[in-house]
């Protein structure tokens, strides 16, 4: 009992002495959105507070396999966001360490004691959104709304990334008790599946005894309330589809034309009609088309950006077997060529149930954390899946937690916001976890599986 109760007080105590910079933090991420593959004054800013502590912190092509991330920008794209970048003071020696989309960073510590090896994944990356100026809504109203046009963390990354932050300043100043390894993901292009697998693929979760992630919202909790573990998460792929036709004058010589936009059109409309499958949730969505040139002109091309999702893999791959098939008829029927490029997939898994009863346990003494419940839905695709899997496939236990806010609009909403006080409910959740499973509880039962 000793231990614990020494903790529960220098717990309370973190919390006070960190509370104010938790929200600096991620206030200035909110207002510095960027995109995957373009975190780089993301990444600089997590190096920066990390190297003040007791991490080896690595970025650059170290943190990734450059060949497993899908999605990337074009060169164009990826230009403007350097540029702009060493406009906001990135220096020159970290732009060149993460020159073409080598964004994210590993921070690892190791406390030189025998112990578990805990691993923990925090995504980074902004939508492709324009946040409202609505004096309803903080973060205009506050002033720290996005200063870049287009672009807005909608989906509770900047949150995601200030958790990861204090938990790293929580191990760092417990590191004496602690034992063990710890490795922190700070993880780029999460949005559209693009980024986890190559941080799998580089190594980083091979001999995880315990793998924990989360998120802000999703499902309708109150602030204090946590999901230890979430249920159904969807496989996806995201696909972009370019019909190439032939342009020619609609007037004059409309016989002559292969009309790329119809056949764009006409995929999309058959394709929202794919049999939904019997076995399970599956999903279909086109997102966006892109065609032509003028009224008087035959449209030689056409672009579609559309994703499939399944409650399994298998259930997705059925999807995208249906959307391939239909693309291929629309280019018959239309005399029009097309193609298919995967710009992003996400596979399905599950949360380890031993894990989350343990979690159960955890909360009772604190101030913030209201309720643990057993599971919530998520309802939707993560990219973390390849690596709860990574870890579940090596005898490794890991879970994917929520954690309740009320929401001033829904994910992917430009009045997207969230209750800061979150920040703290999920510091102590983690913070609570990690402590247990490196130390052992407060009966002295040891967990540790190192």
């Amino acid at each position: 009992m000793k231990k614990w109760t020494r903790y529960e007080s220098r717990f309370e105590q973190f919390i006070t002495k960190y509370s104010e910079e938790l929200v600096r933090w991620r206030r200035d991420f909110h207002q510095h959105p960027e995109l995957g593959w373009m975190e780089y004054r993301t990444t600089f800013k997590i190096a920066q507070i990390l190297e003040k502590l007791s991490y080896d912190v690595i970025i650059g092509r170290e943190v990734l396999s450059s060949s497993f991330r899908l999605g990337l920008p074009d060169r164009q794209q990826s230009y403007a966001a350097v540029v702009r970048a060493k406009e906001e003071g990135v220096p020159e020696e970290y732009l060149e360490q993460m020159v073409d989309g080598h964004t994210g960073l590993v921070a690892k510590l190791d406390t030189g004691k025998e112990g578990p090896h805990i691993a923990l994944r925090f995504d980074i990356d902004a939508l492709p959104i324009q946040e409202f100026e609505d004096a309803k809504h903080d973060p205009y109203r506050l002033k720290f709304h996005s200063k870049h046009p287009g672009v807005m963390h909608a989906c509770g990354h900047d949150g995601h990334m200030t958790i990861g932050l204090g938990l790293a300043h929580f191990i760092h100043e417990c590191r004496e008790e602690l034992t063990g390894t710890f490795t922190l993901l700070f993880q780029p292009a999460e949005e559209g599946s693009r980024g986890a697998k190559a941080m799998v693929e580089k190594g980083w979760l091979e001999g995880v005894d315990y793998f924990l992630a989360g998120h802000i919202g999703f499902s309708v909790f109150e602030l204090g309330e946590v999901a230890a573990s979430t249920s159904n998460f969807l496989a996806t792929t995201k696909l972009n589809v370019e019909f190439k036709g032939k342009s020619a004058h609609a007037g004059q010589e409309p016989q002559n034309g292969r009309n790329a936009l119809q056949a764009g059109a006409a995929a999309a409309l058959q394709i929202h009609s794919i049999p939904r499958h019997g076995e399970g949730i599956t999903r279909v969505n086109v997102g966006k088309m892109n065609a032509g040139e003028g009224r008087n002109i035959i449209p030689e091309y056409s672009l579609l950006e559309l994703e499939t999702r399944g409650q399994t893999t298998d259930l997705n791959q059925y999807m995208v077997k249906e959307v391939k098939r239909i693309i291929t008829a629309a280019a018959m029927a239309y005399d029009v060529q097309a193609g298919v490029e995967i710009v992003g997939e996400g596979i399905s898994s599950s949360c380890d149930q031993e894990l989350t009863y343990l979690i159960q346990k955890l909360w009772q003494g604190s101030s913030r954390i209201k309720q643990i419940k057993e599971s919530a839905e998520l309802g939707a695709s993560e990219d973390v899946c390849y690596m709860l899997q990574r870890v579940k496939e090596q005898g490794g236990q890991a879970t994917y937690m929520l954690f309740g806010s009320p929401l001033e609009a829904g994910h992917h909403h430009p009045l997207f916001d969230y209750r800061e006080e979150v920040l703290e409910v999920a510091i102590e959740a983690f913070s609570r976890i990690v402590y247990h499973l490196s130390t052992g509880d407060e009966q002295g039962n040891d967990h540790n599986k190192g």
